[in-house]
Order: C-alpha cells, then structure tokens, then sequence
C-alpha cells in the first residue's frame, strides 16, 4: 500500500516553485488559454501571477497548501481563503496591480474583467474558497491532488464551515462532486471566454 502524499503549509520561499508548478499545470487550462492566446506569453506569464496571488492574497488571508511528491519536490498546490477574506483589500489590490500588468501585458483588461464576474457571482454566506488547486502534469494520478482537497476540506467538516470553487473545465465536475461539491450554476465570460462551473460544498457530518 503506497503512503498518502505528504500535505503542508507553503513557506514563503517556496512561493516560486509552487508557482511554477501552478503554472505548468494550468498550461492547457480553458481560461487561460483564453487570458493568454499566445502560449510563450502564457507560459511567462502564469508564474508572475500565482507568485503574485501567493505571496500578496492566499498567504495572508487563508492557506497555501502544498503536496509532496516521493522525492520531496512540491508536486500540488492548493491556493486557499478564509471564510470572509476572499476579497483582496483595495491596499493589496494595489500591491498586487505591478506585478498582474507585467504577467498579462496587453491581457490586463480582460483580466481585470474575469475578476469582476468572479467577484460578481461569489458567494456572500461565510467559506473558505478554494481559488486555485493543480497538480504538475508529470504527477498526476498519485494522489496529490486529492490530498490536498482532503486535507483542507477535513478542517472544514471539522469547523462546519462550507467550501466553494469554480471549475473551469466541465471533465473536473466528477471529480469535484466527489468530493461533496455540487454545481449550484454555470456561467460564461464575457468576450467569447469560457464557461465557469461555480460548485459549492456543504460540510459533512462528523456524527
């Protein structure tokens, strides 16, 4: 029987490979694929703004989870906010505005616009939202992912505290209900972008 992943707290100096593994996970990613048509500007640009999110919003106000793979390297990430602090501060928000003009570039806008139907369709009950969870593609299928959203969700269960996340890939659906979430809708961006499945989780009775 192999040994379930090991899952702990990123430390900051990690924020760059963790953003590197987000990064090359998120490569083929719908959304993205849509911020960033262009793939060499993709790939230059995804680990500018998951550092950037770490460091000034998920580390801050909530968690940043990270799974191990056999050889210690960092094989997922999990980008988490706490109940109530999903919502950057006009402060961090400014912060943040540098280092998200130089990871988009021309794309600034259209990212710019995704936040704000993101932030539109947010739930308004207390969560702890699950931004963003990937595994490099390398290692997948061993497990870490599902580490990581057990080792998180368990907390929730524990506390009585729901969960949220978008979906933007409709084959994740499963996966995610799996784990207790349930799509409560859909919605589309603006311009031509893609769907967005917004999945909600109630805990689970420890009875």
């Amino acid at each position: 029987m192999s040994t379930p992943p090991d899952v702990r707290p990123a430390r900051r100096a990690e924020i760059g490979s963790l953003a590197r593994t987000l990064a090359a996970a998120f490569q083929d990613d719908p959304v993205m694929e849509w911020l960033w048509p262009d793939p060499g500007r993709r790939a230059s640009g995804l680990p500018r703004l998951f550092a950037t999110q770490t460091r000034h919003q998920h580390l801050a106000n909530g968690g940043v989870d990270i799974a191990l793979d056999s050889s210690g390297a960092i094989g997922g990430v999990a980008l988490w906010d706490a109940p109530g602090r999903w919502k950057p501060s006009v402060w961090r928000e400014l912060r943040m505005l540098p280092q998200l003009a130089r990871a988009f570039g021309g794309r600034l806008r259209a990212g710019k616009e995704l936040v704000e139907l993101m932030t539109a369709v947010h739930p308004d009950e207390p969560h702890w939202y699950l931004a963003t969870i990937g595994t490099d593609p390398d290692r997948r299928g061993h497990g870490l992912g599902q580490a990581l959203l057990q080792s998180r969700l368990e907390q929730c269960d524990r506390d009585g505290i729901p969960s949220y996340l978008e979906s933007s890939k409709q084959a994740n659906i499963a996966y995610y209900e799996r784990f207790g979430f349930e799509v409560t809708t859909k919605v589309t961006v603006p311009g031509g972008g893609p769907d967005l499945w917004l999945m909600w989780r109630t805990p689970r009775s420890r009875a």
